[in-house]
């Protein structure tokens, strides 16, 4: 087959093209711009091109794959389809894909690649094996991509961009957040709710759906429209229209969620059925004790990880218990786990200095990986260079950034990274830093915050965003290894 990728160099695209071009098929794809990522797929024998032209589209297409941020109006878009050929979006694809298999999926507006990745992780380590589509780069796989043709289970991140995860029908699907992202999509966060909550009834009533503890609460402590199983499908004649009333979905999900099998997992707290007890640090890396319905593990380690991964690690064991693994098999897997580049990801670990890149782009986000920089290296003087992501999320989220970012010693923002976005009048990157309460702020190009970091003199640098910051990072990285180290 001669599969053509539109926007090929996506994370979640280009799993897909490694798969078709690792199985033996020919793949070729457009993208608008070369990255890191891109060159990967090149030199693994993928041919791309950068420039939206219908004449460098092979003569023998049989299917082309999409996906939904490459906008419609693109020529080779159009002409791909004035040609007839038969076009999916990813999401379709990846349905296809995981069908017949135990899908294993998870969702959530934060914690997903990191949970997916550690899930693929733990059941590569273990005898059941896995294949894997996920959202980042492992950096034990040293891909996005795992094929296991032995192994029934296939773990997915499930985007809930688009709708895009109701094509899948998992074995066991986790949760991780609900909060609202994508409202350009989905209009309200009920709405947005609403879809997460179709995708929960789609697991595999013989499987497992597992929540994080207090995802389908109320938005702002109003009480939920309680509706019985009957009611589960959701009719819109029930709504009441009334604004106290700020979402349909009961307040706990068993009402809604016609599924035996479900479990709750969280960090702290003891409400949930899986949660982690007696977190500490110990040398920069994490041990916390896992209590599950079954009893307690105690001592379970994460090397040099944030604090919000010991949530993921909760999650993620969880799935990997329910598929069989013993506690041994567990122990190892989180042990050896070494991370998602982009996630807080360390390039630089050294006494004088720490470097870290975090693809946090939602104020959520940026506040748990300021935070998780304070836990394990308190008292130290933390640089922040943040590129912000979309013009519609820095609108509608700019002072939730203001307001986490002047937790920072210093802030650098660079300007704002558009995607698939036109500008919109007045929201800049300028916005954000008029709203902060501190004098240590700058607004800079990136080649201007390359000089500017090491005359801050900082103890902590932390690249931030989802945009293209991760071209600056290899240049940031050899900057302060030459200049402070």
């Amino acid at each position: 087959m001669n599969y053509y990728f539109l926007g090929i160099g996506g994370i979640g695209m280009s799993a897909l093209a490694r798969y078709f071009h690792r199985r033996g098929d020919s793949v070729s794809g457009y993208d608008r711009t070369p990255s890191p990522l891109t060159a990967e797929l090149e030199a693994e024998g993928i041919a791309i091109h950068y420039d939206d032209n219908p004449d460098l589209i092979p003569a023998d297409v049989d299917l082309v794959v999409y996906t939904p941020a490459v906008p419609t109006d693109t020529r080779e878009f159009q002409a791909l389809q004035a040609r007839g050929v038969h076009m999916e979006k990813r999401s379709q694809m990846l349905g296809e894909l995981t069908r017949g298999k135990k899908c294993i999926a998870v969702a959530g507006s934060h914690g997903k690649t990191t949970t997916s990745t550690m899930i693929a992780h733990l059941l590569s380590q273990a005898p059941c094996g896995c294949s894997a589509f996920l959202g980042g780069i492992s950096k034990n796989f040293n891909s996005n991509l795992v094929v296991n043709n032995d192994s029934e289970y296939v773990v997915v991140e499930a985007d809930e961009y688009d709708r895009s995860f109701l094509q899948l029908h998992p074995h066991i699907s986790v949760i991780t957040a609900t909060d609202p992202d994508h409202l350009d999509i989905y209009g309200t966060h009920e709405h947005m709710l609403e879809a997460y909550l179709q995708f929960a009834n789609q697991t595999d009533p013989d499987g497992l759906l597992l929540l994080k503890e207090g995802i389908f609460q109320t938005l702002d402590g109003e009480e939920f429209v309680e509706y019985g199983h009957e009611h589960h499908h959701h009719d819109h004649d029930h709504h009441d229209h009334d604004d106290t009333i700020v979402s349909s979905l009961p307040l706990t999900p068993s009402h809604s969620l016609s599924l035996p099998n479900i479990s709750t997992y969280t960090a702290r707290g003891i409400e949930a059925d899986y949660y982690a007890i007696n977190v500490r640090n110990y040398g920069g890396n994490l041990f916390f004790d896992l209590r599950t319905p079954n009893g307690v593990l105690y001592d379970l380690e994460l090397d040099g990880a944030p604090l919000v991964n010991v949530e993921n690690a909760v999650a993620a064991a969880a799935v990997a218990l329910s598929c069989g693994l013993d506690q041994y098999q567990l122990r190892h897997g989180l042990k050896t786990f070494a991370g998602v580049r982009r996630r807080f990801d360390y390039r630089i670990r050294e006494k004088e200095l720490i470097y870290i890149d975090d693809y946090a782009h939602h104020p959520q986000e940026l506040a748990s990986t300021i935070e998780a920089v304070r836990f394990l290296y308190p008292g130290k003087r933390v640089v922040g260079i943040f590129q912000p992501h979309l013009y519609s999320r820095t609108r509608d989220l700019a002072d939730g950034f203001a307001r986490v970012l002047q937790t920072l010693d210093e802030v650098i923002m660079l300007p704002i990274y558009p995607a698939r976005e036109k500008p919109i009048l007045g929201v800049t990157s300028s916005m954000v830093l008029r709203k902060m309460d501190t004098m240590s702020k700058y607004l800079c190009t990136p080649d201007q915050a390359l000089e500017l970091v090491p005359a801050l003199c900082p103890d902590i640098v932390l690249t931030l965003g989802a945009g293209d910051i991760d071209r600056l990072v290899p240049r940031l990285e050899t900057t302060l290894r030459e200049n402070m180290l």
